[in-house]
């Protein structure tokens, strides 16, 4: 597989396995432009200031993932134009993660209570939800084919960051984890799952990608690190300044909206 001039390249993944890491420090270390599109709670501070995720109804969550979408989209056509990218995630992520919904139920992160309320009263609706995925994954997996050349497939090693951030529970990371990887196995494009530390993983993907560095995979690593801790300070600074403890009534109402 090596030898091959891979222009477009994803690093996939679900939740929290390490996509932001990975792809900054690839970026870092080949020179290769990364795909800078906002991540979900970003775009929830833009669309929906001071909401928290687990509040979100269907149809906000439906537009949470359009809007990410369009970023996506917008972001990955500039950087093709002048010659290739490297990608956080792919046009797959959004319609995977609505296809996991339908069997963890819209909230998977929120709480028990909230959970059952949740999948009770949007239970009538699965079957239109269901049919509008459909839609979209063949839309999302023709796009995918045209638009990336090579996936790095980083899996599920180890468990969530426990700063109650994530939208997600670890079922739904392991179900749409399985999902992702299925359905990029279908695309026909080379996909490579790669484990282990960063270094590990950029290692395993240097060796497919077999292009130039700018500079070593351990100072690659560190300045990635620390440009993902400080963007993601950032974004946690955005969320506070915005929200406020919802009460009893509001967390209700919340819950009880499809």
């Amino acid at each position: 597989m090596s030898g091959i001039n891979y222009r477009r390249i994803v690093i996939s993944g679900t939740y929290s396995t390490g996509k932001t890491t990975t792809s900054t420090a690839l970026s870092l270390l080949t020179g290769i432009p990364r795909v800078d599109a906002s991540s979900a709670r970003e775009v929830v501070t833009e669309l929906y200031p001071g909401m928290r995720f687990q509040d979100l109804s269907t149809t906000e969550l439906m537009a949470l993932g359009f809007r990410r979408l369009e970023l996506r989209i917008q972001a990955e056509a500039i950087l093709d134009a002048e010659g290739g990218f490297i990608a956080d995630g792919s046009v797959l992520n959004e319609w995977i993660y609505g296809t996991t919904r339908l069997i963890t139920g819209p909230n998977p992160g929120s709480a028990r209570w909230h959970k059952v309320l949740k999948n009770t009263i949007t239970l009538p609706g699965r079957p239109f939800y269901r049919r509008y995925l459909n839609a979209y994954g063949d839309m999302a997996r023709q796009r995918a084919r045209q638009n990336y050349d090579i996936f790095f497939h980083l899996p599920v090693e180890v468990p969530m960051d426990p700063d109650g951030h994530r939208p997600v529970d670890e079922r739904y990371r392991a179900l749409s984890d399985q999902k992702l990887l299925h359905a990029i196995s279908e695309l026909g494009q080379p996909v490579v799952t790669v484990r282990g530390t960063p270094e590990q993983r950029l290692e395993s993907i240097m060796k497919v990608l077999d292009i130039p560095t700018v500079m070593d995979i351990d100072v690659a690593v560190k300045e990635a690190m620390e440009i993902v801790r400080s963007s993601r300070e950032r974004v946690q600074e955005a969320i506070i300044a915005q929200q406020e403890l919802p009460t009893l009534a509001k967390k209700i109402k919340f819950a009880t909206r499809v």
